[in-house]
């Protein structure tokens, strides 16, 4: 699938998909990698070192800060794929080093399938 690069980088891994925005802020443990928002799909799961697919970021834009704290903390996940990168995960990403496409057809991607995300080539391949 062709996308957009948002930040470069390869990476290959295992998906984990969340068919809701995820909220960095209050949404994701900066310490430990698990997603803590009340009642979102992911609450509970762990996306340190996933290709975590989501349709876009949303609330406040100290979650761009939260990105960069997951990685500092060695709990970031490998890269991220979205729908729509709005300006909060498209600083995050790029703060962090993490690799990031948009523009990518989200709802084939299941999660546990293992995804080549080629940002330099704008790409996403499902293994």
């Amino acid at each position: 699938m062709k996308g957009r690069m948002i930040s470069p980088g390869k990476v290959e891994g295992e998906a984990i998909v969340s068919p809701d925005p995820i909220g960095f802020y209050g949404g994701i443990d900066a310490e430990t990698g698990i997603v803590i928002e009340k009642g979102h799909p992911l609450e509970g799961k762990c996306v340190t070192d996933k290709i975590l697919v989501f349709p876009c970021g949303k609330g406040s834009t100290v979650g761009s800060y939260v990105i960069y704290g997951l990685k500092k903390n060695g709990v970031a996940p490998k890269g991220i794929i979205n729908k729509e990168t709005e300006t909060i995960v498209a600083t995050g990403v790029i703060l962090a080093g993490i690799p990031c496409v948009d523009q990518i057809d989200i709802e084939k991607i299941k999660n546990g399938d293992t995804v080549l995300l080629d940002a330099d080539n704008e790409s996403v391949e499902i293994k």
